[in-house]
Formats: structure tokens, C-alpha cells, sequence
């Protein structure tokens, strides 16, 4: 059995972020080392004002940065990844509709990663940039 496969496999079918990106209605779009792209709906998501939690932009970021480390980490027998840093700048806020989110690597090395992940809203606008650094672990 390769569990580092059925790891991949497993996060994949369940759209990326485990049981936590199902309760957000994560989805993932586009998945590979050097591009990983996911929605989210705002609805369900939201801080008591009613804007985009940015916890939740966070969620998003983390789960397609992880995506992209372990899809990287499987090319350097290093199949399982591990959050070890993340931070977000929030520009804008936003109330509905659905936000996507693009990482793209920073840094790929045989024992970490790093994604920018750029979270926009369905105009297309910026409402958040993310950086995701995760450790690699091999099986």
C-alpha cells in the first residue's frame, strides 16, 4: 500500500482542507505543484459584520499552499506536508458571492515550500495575499 498516494488521493477527493475545508465549501479547481486554485463561498464564512472572516481567507490559503506542498514534496520522496508558517494581509472586505484563491510557489526545496496564495473576489479584486511555508516529510 502507498500510503503517501492514498494521502494525496484522499485529500483531493475530499476538495483539498479535510473535514474543516467541507464545512467551508472549499473546492478545489486546479491542482498541481506549480498551481493550485480553490473557491470558497463567502456565505457561511462570514465575521459578525457580515464581511469574509479572515480566518476563514486563511483556511483557504493554508489549504491550497498544503495542496501544492505535498503535490511538490511527492516529486522529492517527501510526500506529506506540514504547516509551519502562514500570514495574510487583508486589503478588502467583501459580503457574498463566491472567492478563489491562486497559489503559486515562492520556493520549492526538497525540506520546505513556500506558496503566495492571492485570494480575489468574482470581480476579480484582490481581497487578500497569503504566504504558506510548509515542511516536507518524507513516508
Amino acid at each position: 500500500m502507498d500510503i503517501a498516494a492514498d494521502a494525496l488521493q484522499n485529500l483531493l477527493s475530499s476538495g483539498g482542507g479535510g473535514e474543516l475545508g467541507k464545512r467551508m465549501g472549499i473546492e478545489l479547481e486546479e491542482a498541481s505543484a506549480e498551481r493550485v486554485v480553490g473557491t470558497m463561498p463567502v456565505e457561511g464564512n462570514t465575521q459578525p459584520y457580515g464581511l469574509l472572516h479572515g480566518g476563514a481567507s486563511c483556511v483557504l490559503a493554508e489549504t491550497l499552499g498544503s495542496v501544492g506542498a505535498v503535490l511538490h514534496g511527492q516529486t522529492v520522496d517527501r510526500p506529506f506536508a506540514v504547516g509551519v508558517d502562514i500570514n495574510a494581509t487583508h486589503h478588502k472586505g467583501t459580503r457574498s458571492g463566491r472567492v478563489t484563491g491562486v497559489a503559486t510557489p515562492v520556493h520549492r526545496g526538497r525540506t520546505m515550500t513556500t506558496y503566495e496564495v492571492v485570494i480575489t473576489d468574482d470581480s476579480g479584486e484582490r481581497l487578500c495575499t497569503a504566504r504558506i511555508t510548509c515542511l516536507l516529510r518524507g513516508a
